[in-house]
């Protein structure tokens, strides 16, 4: 199945802004995240189709991810 990932910020080095992946049923943010090699502790939001989203959620056909790093300043 193809997935949309969105990545911002820093976790775009070295992997750019937007793909899409061909994953096999039963894929999870986790292995995406995995795939991706971004360690957990650079998710701090998660997204799936513009809502909330867990690292262990079973994704669909046509889902969009979008994964945010933790961001400082002020």
């Amino acid at each position: 199945m193809q997935i949309k990932v969105r990545l911002f910020a820093t976790l775009r080095q070295d992997r750019g802004k937007e793909m899409i992946l061909d994953m096999p049923a039963e894929t999870s943010p986790q292995h995406i995240i995995d795939l991706l090699k971004i360690p957990k502790e650079d998710v701090a939001i998660l997204l799936i189709n513009g809502r909330d989203g867990e690292l262990d959620t079973n994704l669909n056909e046509s889902d969009v991810i979008s994964i945010f790093p933790p961001v400082g300043g002020g």
